[in-house]
């Protein structure tokens, strides 16, 4: 599986179908890619900020492909004309050689639209299974002690856990959550996105080796790919 980033938590998986992340492209100034270039298979957002949300209307048209999400979201997204696929926490989807997973996240939910929030549901996390790899996308989250079931049940080989704190857990946060589940490879992300949310990744990779994890921390730049 090839895995690309974006910027912020926007990721394409690719191997024998092609897997969008939370595609906020338009509005991210580190996005290394234009919504109108996005070729996918199938659209995954965790929960219905704006900044996860994005464009997933836009290029799921475009494509003419479904969008997983939580059960509220699908019903939300569903009268913008979109093709959408809805499952609830633990619930599994599985079509066109994918399985997704919806797991716990702990983060706030709603849509912002016309200056008034309408409920979307609550937030998710997502384990992708494709091509015998499985990735493990938190979402937006703190750290939580059931991660621990999570990567018990799910044994995920890839982690993209967010590292920038204020709307998401920081650095130390990140760590114990790679110490609770235990992945192979771990990405970080949703940081520099914003001011207050800036971090710098190899701190976050110094805490990784420092903590004695076996854990392999890989820093993207976006745009960048990584292998497994």
């Amino acid at each position: 599986m090839k895995i690309t980033w974006f910027g912020h938590a926007a990721f394409l998986l690719e191997g024998s179908k092609r897997i969008l992340i939370d595609p906020f492209l338009t509005g991210n100034p580190n996005a290394s890619i234009r919504p109108e270039e996005i070729e996918t298979d199938v659209i995954i957002v965790t929960h219905g900020h704006g900044d996860h949300l994005g464009d997933a209307v836009e290029i799921a048209k475009k494509n003419d492909v479904p969008v997983v999400c939580i059960h509220e979201l699908s019903r939300y997204l569903s009268k913008k004309g979109v093709e959408a696929v809805g499952v609830n926490i633990g619930g599994t989807a599985k079509f066109r050689g994918v399985s997704v997973t919806l797991v716990h996240a702990l983060h706030s939910a709603d849509v912002e639209e016309d200056d008034q929030l309408i409920s979307t549901g609550q937030a998710a996390g997502v384990i992708v299974e494709l091509d015998g790899v499985r990735v493990y996308h938190t979402g937006d989250t703190d750290v939580f002690l059931d991660m621990q079931l999570i990567g018990e049940l799910h044994k995920p080989d890839v982690m993209l856990v967010p590292i920038g704190d204020w709307y998401t857990m920081g650095i130390k946060g990140a760590v114990k959550a790679l110490e609770l589940v235990k992945p192979k490879y771990a990405i970080p992300m949703h940081y520099n996105t914003f001011p207050v949310i800036e971090q710098d990744p190899e701190d976050f990779k110094k805490a990784v080796e420092e903590a004695g994890l076996d854990t392999k921390v890989v820093v993207l730049n976006p745009g960048e790919s990584f292998e497994v």
